[in-house]
């Protein structure tokens, strides 16, 4: 090869990696440039953040978490040593603790759901001042009238003493042996005069007997004497077979589950009988809110509905329920202030379950709406439910 062409070919060569180089460079810049513009998209995300944060200090508000489930450690005690004639088990593992009973099993547990100091810490991190303390699955309901009240009057004790030993952090919504109605009427007499007790727990549906069923009617009779809130939350979900796969049981059921229990509350007629009694729909109310236009038109055209003569359209008791922030969706939560109102909403956290929030009050703070109504979902709303 000549020298002129061994230059060219140099020529050549320098010139591809030169221009290698500079489209290497213009990617680089161009990456830095979407980083840059991510960063201070996130950034600009967290300042507004702290902004609202700031205002809500400003204001004296303090954050109520109406969704958080505790198990005392006398509770699970009782379980272990009563439980076994029934096929109820607690267990205790180097991973969590198991639970479970004829009506549903869960576990690996973190010891902070039984733990307070460790529950106290948490509340911290996540800005919560108060948190009101419930159950969860399998609830009291798959044991014998005995056990049972037995198991509501241990957990009612137990979640009275948390308030007492932190009042201003904890308060608590008690639990009824609901299958048998005088003994959770005198449960019911008994708990809500403890300390600490602002509420009542119960499941979407009981052993699978839905909340219009008559044998509720006297507890729900009870209850509204008391002016105390209901707090429902899905247990034994809607879907059989179909929902086992992927945790749909949970994913689907227990958004499902909330709509039927509002449903039967409505074309059922309980909520007209008590017209006090005031209903907490959790995870948002589920499926209802999406629902309610198609359960509107079915009340006007299908004759299964028709004849109970109801008073007024389903969309109209949407007011007379309340609301968990427990969507997982700004938009989803945008969405269901516009249709019932930050004045029926309530912060929730289902502390300290995987599909709940870590972070409660931050996922409030990304919500597009006013200051005072953020106070009032917030704090507000809680206070004057519990009367706190």
């Amino acid at each position: 090869m000549s020298t002129n062409k061994k230059c060219a070919s140099i020529g050549r060569s320098t010139g591809d990696v030169s221009r290698r180089q500079l489209l290497q460079a213009g990617l680089a810049a161009a990456a830095i440039a979407v980083g840059t513009s991510e960063d201070l998209f996130g950034q600009n995300q967290a300042e507004s953040r702290s902004r609202n944060a700031q205002a809500l200090r400003a204001t004296g508000a303090r954050a109520i978490d109406i969704h958080a489930h505790y198990y005392p450690q006398s509770f699970l005690d009782l379980i272990a040593d009563e439980g076994k004639r029934f096929k109820a088990e607690y267990r205790m593992t180097a991973e969590g603790f198991y639970l479970s009973a004829p009506a549903g099993a869960i576990g690996p547990l973190p010891i902070k759901i039984i733990d307070l100091k460790q529950r106290l810490a948490d509340m911290d991190a996540q800005g919560v001042s108060m948190q009101a303390i419930s159950l969860t699955t399998p609830m009291v309901s798959w044991a014998d009238a005995d056990l049972s009240l037995k198991l509501s009057r241990t957990w009612n004790d137990a979640a009275s003493e948390a308030h007492k030993s932190y009042p201003t952090r904890l308060v608590a919504l008690m639990i009824l042996p609901m299958l048998d109605p005088d003994r959770a009427i005198d449960e019911l007499n008994r708990a809500a005069k403890l300390p600490g007790m602002r509420g009542v727990y119960m499941g979407t549906n009981v052993n699978n007997r839905d909340l219009d069923d008559p044998l509720f009617e006297q507890i729900f009779a009870k209850i509204e004497q008391l002016s105390l809130p209901v707090f429902l939350h899905p247990l034994q979900t809607v879907g059989g077979e179909r929902t086992k796969p992927w945790y749909l049981s949970n994913l689907l059921g227990n958004p499902f589950d909330a709509a039927i229990a509002a449903c039967h509350l409505i074309f059922g007629g309980v909520l007209d009988r008590h017209p006090k009694l005031q209903i907490c729909l959790p995870h948002g109310g589920g499926a209802l809110p999406m629902l309610i236009g198609r359960i509107d038109h079915g009340a006007q055209v299908r004759a299964e509905i028709k004849p109970l003569r109801l008073p007024q359209p389903p969309s109209a008791y949407m007011q007379r329920f309340t609301y968990d922030t427990i969507v997982h969706s700004k938009p989803v939560m945008e969405f269901l202030i516009r249709e019932v109102g930050a004045e029926r909403i309530l912060l929730g956290s289902d502390y300290c379950f995987d599909m709940g929030y870590d972070r409660p009050v931050e996922f409030l703070e990304q919500i597009n709406i006013s200051s005072a109504k953020r106070k009032m979902i917030l704090s507000e709303n809680a206070a004057k439910l519990l009367k706190i």
